[in-house]
């Protein structure tokens, strides 16, 4: 089962370093995937949850260990574009990303090919040995 850092947070949220190119590299260096938050303005790319906060460089999102979620059409449109493993939702129960896995809103029905968003603690550890693509937390620490 992969294992991805939502927004690099392994041990809990951390919202002062969450979605910082550190912290996301630091999640992979530890063996983890990681989930992040892309925007693209202007033909520029920024990582950042509410707003375009870190500006990066394409080459960045096209680390094999990131799935990339869009936060505005021009991401999704250039990310699809240049073949960079990505995703779009809000409160879907399902999105398909781009290399076919099925993004999996909490409490949504699961499969084998879905990636779970586990949102506590409590909920990532009673997915530990559950037969899934994968799972996305801020908790994902407790489950390798």
């Amino acid at each position: 089962m992969k294992l991805i850092a939502h927004r690099g947070n392994i041990n809990g949220p951390e919202p002062e370093l969450e979605n910082t190119p550190f912290h996301i590299m630091t999640a992979i260096e530890k063996g983890y995937d990681a989930e992040v938050d892309v925007w693209c303005l202007n033909d520029q790319w920024y990582l950042g949850h509410d707003e375009p906060k870190y500006r990066i460089d394409r080459v960045a999102i096209e680390h094999s260990r990131l799935w990339c979620h869009a936060k505005n059409l021009q991401a999704l449109e250039n990310m699809l574009h240049c073949g960079i493993r990505c995703f779009w939702h809000q409160q879907d129960e399902f999105t398909l990303t781009s290399t076919g896995q099925i993004w999996t809103y909490p409490g949504a029905p699961i499969g084998a090919n879905s990636i779970i968003v586990a949102k506590s603690l409590e909920e990532a550890e009673s997915f530990r040995d559950t037969n899934v693509y994968g799972v996305c937390s801020d908790y994902v620490g407790v489950l390798k």
